[in-house]
């Protein structure tokens, strides 16, 4: 009898043991997640080098990107924004090996520290007061931000631009807020990375709250230059910018309200508020952001290339460039819904796949913007021309 008894409590514990045990698929699953810690990283990295590109192509084309964003002749060339993208691309794959190496080597504190340290040295790079590592780009690109969080001023060129590119990378804040939350609580390399109804799960609030923000700097933007211009156009844009709102927090009202309340009222609501917010999305960036009558312009380079021979005048620009911002503005709601987060990969491929949109969007949004500047230039007498000293941003010739 104390033999089966002992036979009997061995298996008990061996069936709880294994119970307590995380599956290999769960084990798979916690990986990719905490790899994806460096998806802020990573996304930021593409977002440099496709800038690189872009700078590269207006070097290349006739268009003069310096007046468009009124930089000054000691701006970034594509060089400096390739060689700056190229450490990004040696730094931020060895933390990531460094942390996956020290994971599964048993040194979770360690482990736990790699994000850490990155995100705090990108941090003081940024703001580094000394004046090395391209100190005017860096003051002008935290002179921008602020002026995108607190549109106390007429909007310029670069403010609007930059703060278009800031919505496209909402997922990219949202998860950023997500890894700072969990280094701030010490759930980096933990179990309660899982749990949703932890203080940094799933089931936040902060999570909608962070994705909204992007449109909000948009939306004061826009009311911000009817104040000084009085165009009605740039209140049809707020208008645009404020159907993210609906498609953000109805998705995140689904971990709050009842699981009949949300398939019969909440969920048909968000639906059609994607719905709305893709389509009005899409006739905004066809009808207003691009300038159709002279596609492709941009890519009349002033030396022969073969890239120029490829894209520009080509018929088959305007069926990608116009299909796939269409397919892509669709599936781009997807990321902005808390109540899809789960499916990590899928939302990362579609947050890559965004800002993938909005590197074919730049071109043609400033090779519009210069056809306005040169329009203006045309139109103005040339003993009206202000000079360099004079030069003020023209809030009419900056439609947003």
């Amino acid at each position: 009898m104390v033999l089966g008894d002992m036979k009997g409590t061995t298996n008990s514990l061996t069936h709880t043991a294994a119970a307590m045990m995380p599956s290999s698929i769960f084990i798979w699953r916690f990986q990719v997640t905490l790899f994806l810690v460096w998806g802020f990283s990573c996304c930021k990295t593409m977002m440099v080098w496709l800038w690189g590109v872009c700078l590269w192509v207006f070097s290349q084309s006739t268009i003069s990107y310096v007046k468009i964003f009124d930089i000054d002749q000691n701006h970034l060339t594509h060089r400096e924004i390739w060689k700056c993208s190229t450490w990004l691309t040696i730094i931020v794959p060895t933390s990531m090996t460094a942390y996956l190496y020290l994971y599964s080597h048993g040194e979770v504190s360690l482990a736990a520290s790699q994000p850490v340290i990155l995100y705090i040295a990108f941090a003081l790079v940024l703001v580094f007061p000394f004046d090395i590592f391209y100190l005017s780009s860096r003051y002008f690109f935290l002179k921008t931000l602020w002026r995108i969080a607190f549109p106390l001023q007429p909007i310029s060129f670069p403010d609007f631009f930059l703060a278009d590119i800031l919505t496209s990378m909402a997922k990219v804040f949202s998860d950023l807020e997500r890894s700072a939350c969990r280094m701030l609580h010490n759930q980096v390399a933990t179990i309660a990375w899982f749990e949703a109804d932890s203080i940094c799960g799933s089931h936040s609030v902060a999570i909608p709250l962070v994705l909204v923000i992007p449109y909000i700097w948009r939306l004061m933007q826009c009311l911000r230059q009817y104040k000084d211009t009085k165009e009605k156009t740039t209140l049809f844009n707020a208008l645009k910018y404020s159907t993210a709102v609906p498609v953000i927090f109805l998705s995140a009202l689904k971990y709050h309200v009842l699981p009949d309340r949300w398939t019969y009222v909440y969920h048909p609501l968000w639906l059609i508020s994607s719905f709305v917010n893709s389509l009005y999305s899409f006739y905004w960036d066809v009808t207003r952001d691009w300038d159709l009558s002279v596609f492709t312009r941009i890519f009349k380079f002033n030396k022969p290339s073969w890239w120029s021979d490829l894209l520009y005048g080509q018929n088959w620009v305007y069926y990608w460039v116009i299909g796939s911002n269409l397919i892509l503005r669709c599936t781009w709601t997807y990321k902005l819904s808390a109540h899809l987060r789960h499916n990590y990969l899928t939302v990362f491929t579609i947050t890559t796949l965004e800002m993938l949109r909005r590197f074919q969007w730049i071109f043609f949004r400033v090779e519009n913007e210069w056809n306005k500047i040169s329009k203006s230039s045309i139109q103005l007498p040339m003993t009206d021309m202000p000079n360099e000293d004079e030069k003020l941003v023209d809030l009419s010739d900056h439609t947003v």
